[in-house]
């Protein structure tokens, strides 16, 4: 049984039943259940019964757990600050592992997920409010054989600033589309992560080999801030 815990932007819980690839073979956790919370400033308050919540409505006990898997961001300090602190504590009362991932690559996975892969390939864009007038933001590509790439790491600017590069994907989502319309318009009413979808992009993850094991916030801003790779990364298929 897998945890999700994501505050990047809202509060979302998800409990999964199964594994990520590496610790079982099965590679497609199946969604229990999934609670979000979308105030922006109470993480702190909401999130532990939040779990309870979730595990309550998924019939799993803390005990059952055999994973936790925790959105690192982008995002704001305390609330990302929340959100890995409380994975952590939870991972390690119970000696399971824990993963992370971007945030981003989450609400990438839940855009596409909606789209037929009979369309082949397709972009989408990702921009979270980062406050200050900014938006945190990445780019992604579904292949005709539906791997998930990465193809413009995340990074934060201000939203007329990466207006061209995100309008011009296919597909565009996050939390800064409902705060810039002008200059990001949705195209499809997606704000903020949802963990069950946290769950699933890193089990895609997972399968194509990733290295998931790290869970230091993804800040962005200096003195947090690392310069984007121009790697590109697998989420998946």
């Amino acid at each position: 049984m897998l945890l999700g815990i994501d505050t990047s932007g809202a509060v979302s819980v998800a409990v999964a039943r199964g594994e990520l690839a590496g610790d079982s073979t099965d590679p497609s956790p199946g969604i229990l259940a999934v609670r979000s919370d979308t105030r922006s400033r109470h993480h702190d308050e909401v999130l532990l019964a939040l779990v309870e919540e979730t595990l309550q409505a998924a019939g799993v006990t803390r005990g059952e757990l055999t994973g936790v898997v925790v959105g690192r961001g982008p995002g704001p300090f305390t609330g990302l600050r929340v959100g890995l602190v409380s994975a952590r504590s939870i991972a390690s009362v119970l000696g399971v592992p824990l993963h992370g991932l971007s945030s981003l690559d989450a609400l990438a996975h839940e855009a596409l997920a909606a789209v037929p892969a009979e369309r082949g390939p397709i972009t989408v864009g990702v921009a979270l409010d980062a406050r200050r007038r900014e938006v945190y933001h990445a780019r992604y590509r579904r292949e005709a054989d539906g791997e998930i790439l990465r193809v413009a790491e995340p990074a934060v600017d201000s939203p007329a600033e990466v207006a061209a590069a995100l309008t011009a994907c296919d597909l565009l989502v996050g939390s800064g589309t409902a705060l810039y319309p002008e200059l990001l318009p949705a195209t499809v009413e997606l704000e903020h992560v949802d963990a069950g979808h946290l769950l699933l992009a890193a089990s895609a993850l997972a399968a194509r080999g990733e290295d998931l094991t790290s869970t230091e916030p993804m800040y962005l801003r200096e003195p947090d801030a690392a310069k984007p790779t121009a790697r590109k990364s697998a989420l998946g298929r």
